[in-house]
């Protein structure tokens, strides 16, 4: 992997941004297998933009991660082909380069691992299989000419992993920091936050346990930790059928022949992938940059606001078998809740910030 600061000037020049937009993150490593280049950012540009690349042609990865609302979509879920609607909320792009996985579930392992799922997904862009994503690409004689001069290749049909590779170049170009939060704790200007939002930052750090997830390191701060927690959203479609769930997966029955609906698999979360008991439930931490700009919450947007979402955790979450030891009763005071609403207004980027 190389670091970040090679390609310092490269990054701000495709993105548009100044060196103190990159205040409060970390150094980004970028694989050997993928260097970035200026071309390539404009391919996967052109790529996450091409409605073509569906099955319907009416949906892009832009038509879910929309520049004006920091990536996302202001939709609960995300709406498909056809207007099909699965059970995510679409996650913000921005800073998904720095995430050790993709997905809610984790279930991709890279920025590559993750571009083509979408394309895939039945309900999203509704693409058959590989083989359809290149044909498709491959009509495009723009596509083809760029293709054979950023790969270096003639006359060999574009791949999968090249698609992947320039859709994934363009996403690592989709980051931001310098927040009024960075520029009063890195940057240290106190000016930068009001009196609310500093208290709302210590109350995130100390009594509302936020930072025990959503981290805050010495240098840097992507708020989130690249782990998964069961916080109770979403499991009261589970509670009916859970004991029985768990009583056939430790008599050793395949987790896929139980029946459940889609809705109630989806609510599964980590142990879709990992197929361990304890991973019922439970989703990665999101990160809270740019979070005011992001509505609805949670992996399944079901809740509204961010005075929602702090009176949610002040509660204790929604009680469980597997809720994680990290969640329970805060016991805030009105004052302590819109504090820590204004801090989190404060993790808003600079270039986000509207006039």
């Amino acid at each position: 992997m190389k670091i970040y600061s090679i390609f310092l000037g490269l990054f701000l020049y495709s993105s548009g941004l100044l060196a103190n937009d990159l205040l409060g993150l970390p150094a980004l490593a970028i694989p050997n297998d993928n260097p970035q280049t200026l071309a390539k950012i404009a391919l996967g540009k052109r790529l996450f933009h091409d409605k073509r690349l569906s099955q319907d042609g009416t949906v892009s990865c832009a038509s879910c991660h929309q520049e004006d609302k920091a990536f996302t979509d202001g939709r609960a879920v995300a709406v498909g082909i056809r207007q099909l609607t699965g059970f995510r909320n679409a996650p913000t792009v921005v800073n998904a380069a720095f995430y050790k996985t993709l997905f809610v579930d984790g279930r991709a392992l890279s920025l590559e691992a993750q571009a083509l799922g979408p394309l895939l997904n039945p309900v999203e862009h509704g693409l058959k299989d590989g083989a359809q994503i290149v044909a498709l690409v491959m009509q495009d004689p723009t596509y083809r000419k760029q293709f054979a001069t950023i790969f270096q290749q003639t006359g060999k049909e574009i791949t999968l992993a090249q698609i992947s590779q320039a859709i994934a170049s363009f996403e690592r170009t989709l980051i931001a920091g310098n927040s009024a939060f960075d520029r009063y704790l890195f940057g240290r200007d106190r000016s930068a936050m009001t009196q609310s939002e500093a208290r709302g930052m210590r109350l995130f750090r100390r009594k509302g346990n936020c930072a025990n997830c959503h981290e805050i390191a010495g240098k840097d701060a992507l708020f989130m930790d690249n782990r998964f927690y069961n916080l109770g959203v979403g499991f009261n479609k589970l509670s009916g059928q859970f004991n029985a769930f768990v009583n056939a997966l430790r008599a050793g029955d395949s987790p896929d022949d139980f029946e459940f609906t889609a809705a109630q698999r989806a609510e599964l979360g980590r142990f879709n992938v990992t197929k361990v008991i304890a991973d019922i439930g439970k989703f990665k931490t999101p990160t809270l940059r740019n979070i005011a700009l992001t509505a609805p919450y949670m992996h399944d947007g079901s809740v509204a606001t961010l005075e929602d979402v702090v009176e949610y955790y002040d509660k204790g979450g929604d009680n469980n078998p597997l809720l994680d030891a990290a969640i329970f009763p805060l016991h805030l005071s009105r004052q302590e809740k819109q504090d820590l609403v204004a801090f989190l207004k404060a993790l808003t980027s600079a270039q986000y910030v509207q006039d």
